[in-house]
């Protein structure tokens, strides 16, 4: 079942009822005069986006909804998110894979990250030649990985991405806290690093535990290791939305409506097409069958 994404960018309080998230917003915020109050089902709620700082929501809602593994997102003053929170146990056989998890050899979790780091250029080299640019040597690089990704050839591969992905004009430099476009990829990413989070807490892994990523102050490391095949699929949508149009300083909530499309974008994945968010339910299930050894290959989507 594909689950939806909510976005709070108004005041509302939110309280939980036979089941339901009741969202009661203000007077004259929705209909003059009047409350609106609207009820979603918790069961179809997957991702919540928690942005206006004149949000209320009582403790029985934050219960609820993570007994339904929902991530919810909060964001900063900037309107950026910057905080997540995800369920404690999401799977009956959860402390079985949390063992196998961190008891996980180093040649099994190389050979994970090669996988990851092969289809995350593949991923990008077939983004890059939809804007008409050369990926021969990405595919090569591709080829390349090793191991462990022992030559870096994903900071390589990266390097020569992002130099080539935008008009030249810009003179891009991927950066966290850089300039437009860096805004709309920042906020893709955390709508896409809460989907794959809440795909990996559901398959019973601790998503701070991860198989490449390991900063000690990062509690979703996993998340960031297992997105990065993904992460080509927000730059595609980025590219989308800036297509034409001036690049925003500023994101709109057009800007954002567009981002918060990114848990249902259609995605390949076994040569099938599917929901991104019930890929990332794809890639968490088969990663989790590598940790038990019921598997030897991460399922991944794939850009063609």
């Amino acid at each position: 079942m594909i689950k939806r994404t909510l976005f709070f960018g108004n005041p509302a309080y939110l309280r939980f009822k036979d089941e339901q998230l009741v969202i009661t917003l203000p007077e004259g915020s929705a209909l003059p005069g009047k409350e609106q109050i609207i009820t979603i089902p918790v069961e179809d709620i997957g991702v919540i986006v928690i942005e206006h700082p004149q949000i209320t929501l009582t403790h029985l809602v934050l219960s609820a909804l993570l007994e339904n593994n929902v991530a919810i997102i909060t964001c900063d003053s900037r309107h950026m998110p910057s905080g997540l929170l995800l369920p404690l146990e999401g799977n009956t056989t959860q402390q079985e894979r949390f063992r196998h998890q961190i008891n996980a050899s180093e040649p099994l979790r190389k050979q994970l990250w090669q996988q990851t780091v092969r289809q995350k250029i593949l991923n990008q080299a077939a983004v890059l030649k939809q804007q008409g640019g050369k990926t021969e040597n990405m595919r090569y690089w591709a080829d390349q990985v090793k191991s462990g990704d022992t030559e870096n050839h994903e900071g390589r591969a990266a390097a020569y991405y992002w130099g080539e992905l935008f008009d030249s004009s810009l003179d891009f430099r991927r950066d966290r806290d850089g300039f437009a476009p860096n805004n709309l990829l920042n906020y893709g990413y955390a709508i896409l690093r809460a989907t794959v989070a809440r795909s990996l807490v559901a398959s019973g892994m601790l998503p701070t535990f991860g198989i490449h990523h390991h900063n000690r102050y990062n509690a979703y490391c996993l998340a960031d290791d297992m997105m990065e095949p993904y992460r080509p699929y927000v730059d595609q949508l980025v590219l989308q939305i800036i297509d034409g149009d001036e690049i925003p300083d500023e994101l709109t909530k057009v800007h954002k409506a567009k981002l918060l499309q990114i848990p249902v974008l259609d995605v390949t994945i076994n040569e099938r097409r599917s929901p991104l968010m019930l890929a990332t339910q794809q890639t968490a299930a088969s990663l989790a069958k590598c940790f038990l050894g019921e598997l030897r290959k991460v399922e991944f989507p794939e850009i063609n």
